[in-house]
């Protein structure tokens, strides 16, 4: 009932290797407004658009026209450690999911902050 008070729904299912960028799906206006947001990160080299994201965390929102991101990253790796015995903190790069924070605390404060809810 309170749909129309997210801005954006985000994601990062696919751990937290080294990002490139973030999986979106909104309108035009709304992805020109993220790609400027993305290109603040630019001294850590992570600014791509991706079209599209997808998940079963965020896609009943989606559905209902809430714009949506999921982080992009190297998947490389993915598959050593997902639901493994090796699954745990002690194999993370803690660069890596640093770059992935960052990606997350630029977007979520801008956006948050900005004036207008991003366009649906």
């Amino acid at each position: 009932e309170n749909i129309s008070n997210f801005d954006i729904v985000m994601e990062s299912d696919e751990g937290t290797f080294k990002p490139s960028g973030l999986g979106f799906t909104g309108n035009a206006k709304a992805r020109d407004i993220v790609k400027e947001v993305m290109a603040l990160l630019q001294p850590i080299n992570v600014t791509d658009v991706y079209d599209g994201t997808g998940g079963t965390d965020i896609g009943f929102w989606m559905r209902d026209g809430v714009p949506g991101a999921s982080l992009r990253d190297d998947l490389s790796k993915y598959f050593w450690f997902h639901h493994s015995q090796g699954d745990t903190m002690t194999v993370q790069d803690p660069n890596q999911m640093n770059l992935c924070a960052a990606v997350w605390t630029v977007v979520s404060y801008v956006i948050a902050d900005m004036e207008e809810m991003l366009p649906r």
